[in-house]
């Protein structure tokens, strides 16, 4: 069978399945199985698949169909430009995140700093940031064992040398390590922020993600509203704090880092026109 063919008959199986994206899931999966980009798929759509890489798409496209997200079946996912490897222990890197990547850059106004991502997963907000400001130490953290060695790998993979990762639940292994010190120009992190009982995490790729990375108490607010108290005792005077949350809950996060000292306090839109991230900065004396 012909690659255009083949991608044909996957597309409408993953459409009959409710994939919302088919055609993306299906190239991206032969492109994995053939050891090429999805270019080359349009290029020479015309050549026959061989047996045995038949055989592989066709499982790959059947635990597709079953919901299995694309990024645990091929183990990597793009962010920011860079190809990260993923897994199940953590949530997979997401283009809306890429906004809070874009927020803590536009803080940045020395060549020199320290950056601390909360919770990192697969490190991608990290290396991101560390990829386009060599100058600054970046640590990332998360109290998975699993998401901090997978980080890790990550970061070797792309040589960046100035980000490392630490096992810590929030800030637990940050007043313990000399090494990392408690002053940080910038906070970020894309925490938990998810009600146990909303029904987005029956849908979609979420169903297999870690309950852990996406599960917060006080109906998602929790941990967004540990980290906005807890952060001032590790921002450096004039340091910022920038949060991820969900699409309903930024006026609550405003609200609560006015209420504890933050300045210019305000939230960002993520790519579909939500407000998804919002920011303070800790001014001194606050």
């Amino acid at each position: 069978m012909s690659l255009d063919a083949l991608l044909k008959k996957a597309a409408q199986r993953l459409q009959a399945a409710g994939s919302s994206s088919p055609r993306v899931d299906a190239e991206v999966l032969l492109s994995y199985v053939l050891g090429r980009n999805r270019t080359w798929l349009y290029t020479w759509g015309d050549r026959q698949c061989p047996p045995w890489e038949h055989a592989r798409f066709d499982a790959l496209i059947a635990a597709r169909a079953q919901g299995t997200p694309v990024a645990y079946l091929t183990g990597e996912r793009e962010f920011w430009g860079l190809r990260l490897a993923t897994s199940a222990d953590t949530l997979i890197p997401r283009p809306d995140t890429e906004t809070l990547v874009e927020c803590a850059l536009g803080r940045v106004t020395s060549p020199t700093g320290r950056l601390l991502d909360l919770g990192t997963g697969t490190g991608a907000i990290a290396l991101a940031f560390a990829s386009e400001q060599p100058g600054w130490q970046v640590i990332g953290v998360d109290v998975r064992a699993e998401a901090v060695a997978l980080a890790t790998r990550n970061a070797q993979a792309l040589d960046i040398t100035h980000a490392r990762f630490l096992q810590s639940d929030w800030f637990a292994a940050l007043a313990a390590d000399e090494t990392t010190g408690k002053s940080f120009d910038i906070i970020v992190s894309n925490p938990p922020y998810i009600a146990a009982d909303d029904p987005h995490l029956d849908q979609g790729d979420v169903r297999f993600e870690p309950r852990s990375a996406l599960i917060a108490d006080a109906n998602g607010m929790a941990d967004l509203l540990y980290l906005v108290n807890v952060a001032k005792g590790y921002l450096a005077p004039s340091g910022w704090l920038l949060l991820e949350h969900g699409y309903n809950q930024a006026d609550k996060v405003r609200e609560a880092l006015s209420n504890v000292g933050y300045q210019n306090v305000e939230s960002v839109c993520d790519l579909g026109g939500q407000e998804r991230i919002t920011l303070g900065r800790l001014m001194t004396g606050a």
